[in-house]
């Protein structure tokens, strides 16, 4: 039997895109228990990190496939979970569509390209169509991304996690044994205040983090190769990473290419591997590996 979610998906998908319950009854999901659920590990995962934001529009996806990318091409197995229900970005970063087939023990398989495992429900669901649940459809879904994917074996999975600090973010972390969560920022005051309920989050919760990633940090020009500071000065950065006890693990610039690479479906360290920016990516996965105990 396929997981009753997807399989309602695949029944809907072109006749009631919303996902709506047709006799007006709410859909049917299991009663929650009370209390803070035990957390486990993902199947066949050996470990995994998170990449947040508080703030949408600040890079994050980009980033986190990127550096999934750099683990990949490091000689790790690597995946990458992209748990934003309702705005998933994994499918066009890695240009990748079409619906995930079943393994003969009834979990999804992932997608893959670039030699990097994917799974998004932007894989299960027609781009143009919005996803308008409510919160336990959500939690349902994101349970079933999960714990209900066949990842085959890998070193490391990273989650993308959506902005905010909601009921994905707390789920995840009070569910998942977690070996560390990422912070992505930009020097921008408006990002970095919310950076800051975010690096909160994880604290409360007791999951370790591994350090804030800068980006848009400065635009080099490429006349002069003079750094211009579009979203604020980075000493700000280096402010808040003192005041939160934070590990800088880099700094990206704000650079075009990196948002044409993402774009078309092949990212900086796919489309220029030896290029300045890949190495950036490169140097800070190995930060985040050797923090983490990832074996070489």
């Amino acid at each position: 039997m396929k997981p009753r979610l997807f399989s309602t998906l695949r029944c809907l998908r072109h006749e009631n895109p919303l996902g709506l319950p047709r006799s007006g009854a709410p859909p049917q999901i299991p009663r929650m228990q009370r209390g803070l659920p035990q957390k486990r590990s993902i199947r066949n995962v050996k470990k995994v990190i998170a990449v947040s934001s508080a703030k949408g529009g600040v890079g994050k996806s980009t980033i986190a496939v990127n550096l999934a990318l750099s683990f990949a091409r490091s000689g790790h197995r690597t995946g990458i979970l992209d748990t934003d229900i309702f705005g998933p970005s994994i499918p066009t970063l890695l240009n990748l569509s079409g619906e995930p087939r079943l393994s003969p023990n009834n979990q999804l398989i992932p997608l893959s390209n670039y030699g990097l495992k994917s799974m998004s429900m932007g894989y299960l669901i027609p781009e143009e169509s919005p996803v308008a649940w409510r919160g336990l459809m959500v939690m349902k879904a994101l349970q079933q991304l999960l714990h209900e994917v066949d990842w085959g074996g890998l070193d490391i999975l990273v989650l993308d996690l959506p902005p905010g600090t909601g009921d994905v973010q707390l789920t995840i972390t009070q569910q998942v044994n977690l070996d560390g969560a990422i912070i992505i920022s930009t020097p921008q005051d408006l990002s970095l205040k919310d950076a800051t309920k975010g690096v909160s989050l994880f604290r409360k919760v007791n999951v370790p983090l591994l350090g804030l990633v800068s980006n848009m940090s400065s635009f080099i020009c490429p006349n002069c190769s003079t750094l211009h500071p579009i979203f604020g000065p980075p000493d700000h950065i280096a402010e808040m990473c003192r005041k939160y006890d934070l590990r800088l693990l880099g700094e990206l610039p704000l650079h075009p290419k990196i948002c044409e690479d993402a774009d078309r479906g092949k990212p900086t360290v796919v489309a220029e591997p030896d290029g300045e920016r890949a190495k950036v990516f490169a140097a800070i996965a190995g930060t985040v590996g050797e923090l983490i105990g990832l074996e070489k």
